[in-house]
């Protein structure tokens, strides 16, 4: 069986041949992007491999002592519960560019990988072969903002990402959570999510009520500060009442005491001086 490919980095066309290569000279590529392999689904594989056979070669490279997955992980772990001593392969030589760097695309191209694996693989091409997002987003025809998007989602809580890699909520429903400003609100609205099992609309209409909760939070504390401020010329206006009363012969009791949640004002009229008054004007 033969074909073309035009691999990542270059246009050249070259035609390829698949190979049955022993089992036993291949091993995993260090820079497989997945982390976690289902090992039921790894067994329904190799049974539907041993009923229809590989419908589709692994992708090899060769190194010092055999071969390295390029791309396969999956269907060479299958073939292995097998016990084939052969498996089928396509073998490429990436001459002109970084062999960790290419293989590491091709799992990505290639993989069906759950969100996080995806960010984490970005995340290490861009830290351990010094490329920039843009380059990255080039090498790989996706879009700057989708890489720069992936990426966003690995500064969420531990917990969050990994119902992210579950599959129990959506990238849509995880990227608004990074507007909130710690990582417990993140959690609380993370569990709202899942308690009252929120489309990705709702999410984002809770999170937007937090967030203007978080930028009022430093204006309510001013507008606290306004109001005591108000407070004490109500309570000089209150003296200025009882200095009046005075100086009209009555004398007053005022008690003042401050509380924390309140000012508390008591003013006693002694009733000798009122009814003296009422006698007084009477005569």
């Amino acid at each position: 069986m033969r074909g073309k490919f035009s691999g990542p980095g270059h246009r050249l066309e070259t035609a390829e041949e698949v190979k049955n290569i022993s089992l036993q000279l291949v091993r995993s590529n260090r820079y497989q992007p997945r982390e976690y392999f289902d090992q039921g689904k790894i067994q329904e594989l190799a049974q539907s491999i041993k009923t229809y056979g590989m419908l589709q070669p692994i992708i090899v490279i060769r190194d010092e002592d055999g071969y390295s997955i390029v791309a396969g992980e999956r269907r060479y772990q299958a073939c292995k519960l097998l016990k084939w001593q052969e498996i089928p392969a396509i073998i490429r030589d990436y001459r002109g560019s970084s062999l960790a760097a290419v293989t590491l695309i091709e799992n990505l191209q290639r993989e069906n990988l759950n969100i996080i694996e995806e960010a984490q693989g970005y995340k290490r091409l861009i830290e351990e072969f010094n490329l920039t997002q843009e380059v990255l987003a080039q090498r790989l025809g996706k879009s700057q903002s989708t890489i720069a998007n992936k990426l966003r989602l690995l500064k969420l809580p531990a917990e969050i990402k990994n119902l992210l890699a579950e599959g129990r909520i959506t990238e849509r429903h995880a990227r608004p959570l990074l507007k909130l400003d710690s990582i417990t609100k993140q959690q609380q609205a993370m569990e709202i999510i899942l308690k009252k099992n929120l489309n990705v609309s709702e999410t984002e209409e809770m999170v937007s009520k937090l967030t203007e909760a978080q930028q009022r939070g430093p204006t309510e504390k001013r507008s606290t500060r306004v109001i005591v401020r108000d407070l004490r010329i109500f309570v000089n206006t209150i003296k200025q009442a009882v200095q009046v009363i005075r100086q009209a012969g009555l004398n007053p009791a005022m008690l003042e005491v401050e509380k924390e949640d309140c000012w508390e004002i008591v003013i006693s009229l002694p009733k000798a001086a009122v009814r003296n008054s009422k006698e007084t004007d009477r005569k």
